[in-house]
């Protein structure tokens, strides 16, 4: 196991930067990481702040879930799954 420190740089309300830490990361995950910031041209703290960055814009899935039946159940809307595989074969022809 590998320690995976990166210093990132976000700012606090109060200006002071934000250091995350994650220990016990097996070291082929930290140079599998490693690797694909090499590819994007990044070190590896700028590509683990672009991938926390773009994890935390999007909504948590059981969120997401929540809105699409909180919507499903407004609109009384109900579809098969056969009309689902349907509409999905005839996107592919």
């Amino acid at each position: 196991m590998a320690l995976l420190a990166a210093r990132l740089s976000w700012q606090h309300d109060d200006g002071m930067p934000i250091q995350i830490t994650i220990r016990g990361v097996p070291e082929a995950v930290r140079d599998e990481m490693d690797t694909r910031a090499a590819v994007r041209g990044q070190s590896l703290e700028e590509f683990l702040r672009d991938e926390l960055e773009r994890i935390a814009s999007r909504p948590a899935n059981s969120t997401w879930l929540a809105v699409v039946r909180g919507r499903k159940a407004r609109t009384q809307t109900r579809v098969s799954l056969s009309q689902i595989l349907r509409a999905c074969d005839a996107d592919r022809t």
